[in-house]
């Protein structure tokens, strides 16, 4: 009978006796690997013993103290890879500087000098205030055309004064013409000048070609929509939309009608009649005053834009101080401490 030490792996015949510890290093012996068999012999009057009927198993009966391992098919895996040792910890001297400087690309100041290229608020301004005064002067001569035209009913006007009155309003006309069209042109380049240095500062590209912006601003009755559109991205872009959304709308609005009391005033300035003559007289008024006041409107508008410059913020935030606690308001003090001792007695001792 064979019995194997679990700790030396030593196999030791311990004949037909089984032993618990191993000879050698004191290890616990396993259970024995083929027990005896019973004996028996010829002479006995017993029978050999018979096994017990039973189910047969298919497989082999692994011997008492074996158990079966399972283990992966294939290969065996492979060795795991030792990892490389890291070394010293790396210590400087001195503190390092490759990860505490951020190089950032040098931005170069291009919104003043994009906002130069177009008119500055001056010109704009200047512009403007002349235009205005072209369309009120072109108003008054036409009162007074009306006027002349009323007295005109009941007398005859010296040629003079008549040639003058229709000349005066010829080229009150063309002046009115000449100023728009030099208001609308310094208007726009302005217009583009603006967006470009704001789409700048934003660190974009204007999303509109230039000539697109011109030809919006330019092209009668076009102009009508594409010009307040223009003004409203810009503001969007100035985020000085809420602010803006009121001048723009009422700039618009007037704009628009007075379009079309001069599209109107044109048309019915081709009659003979003394009547219409006169009546097309009053349209144009009504027109010049309309224009006079679309001007003025548009003056707000852009002013209202230049009050804030592209570079500075919309909000300025300041620090507000925190106000400490009111504290308790500690007792007066007397003037005098009390007397320790009444008057005129001696202290006790």
């Amino acid at each position: 009978m064979i019995q194997v030490c679990s700790q030396c792996g030593t196999r030791w015949n311990v004949r037909d006796r089984q032993r618990s510890w191993c000879p050698r290093c004191n290890g616990a012996l396993m259970a024995p690997v083929n027990p005896p068999a019973p004996q028996w012999s010829p002479g006995a009057t017993s029978h050999p013993p018979t096994k017990a009927p039973g189910p047969q198993t298919g497989g082999p009966r692994l011997p008492q103290g074996f158990r079966w391992i399972a283990v992966r098919p294939g290969p065996p895996p492979a060795p795991r890879r030792r990892r490389r040792p890291l070394g010293p910890t790396p210590r400087y001297s001195y503190i390092p500087r490759w990860g505490l400087a951020d190089h950032l690309a040098p931005v170069a100041p291009i919104d003043a000098a994009a906002e130069k290229k177009g008119p500055a608020p001056v010109t704009v301004r200047a512009a403007l205030l002349s235009a205005i005064t072209v369309f009120g002067l072109a108003a008054a001569i036409h009162i007074v055309r009306y006027v002349l035209l009323l007295i005109n009913r009941t007398s005859l006007l010296p040629p003079l004064v008549a040639g003058a009155a229709l000349w005066l309003g010829v080229l009150a006309s063309l002046a009115a013409i000449v100023a728009v069209i030099l208001t609308a042109v310094v208007t726009t380049s302005w217009l583009i000048a603006r967006r470009a240095a704001v789409y700048h500062h934003l660190g974009q590209d204007d999303p509109r070609p230039a000539w697109a912006l011109w030809a919006g601003c330019l092209v009668p009755v076009a102009n009508l929509v594409w010009a307040p559109v223009y003004l409203i991205e810009l503001a969007h872009a100035e985020q000085t939309h809420a602010r803006l959304r009121g001048p723009i709308t009422a700039w618009w609005i007037a704009w628009t009608l007075s379009t079309a009391v001069s599209i109107f005033s044109i048309a019915t300035s081709f009659t003979t009649k003394p009547q219409g003559i006169a009546d097309n007289t009053v349209w144009v008024i009504v027109a010049y005053l309309l224009g006079a006041g679309v001007l003025v409107l548009l003056w707000q508008v852009f002013d209202a834009f230049v009050r804030k410059p592209v570079e500075r913020p919309l909000h300025r935030w300041v620090m507000v101080g925190v106000e400490q606690p009111a504290q308790p308001a500690e007792p007066a003090e007397p003037e005098s401490p009390p007397a320790v001792e009444p008057d005129q007695q001696e202290p006790a001792a």
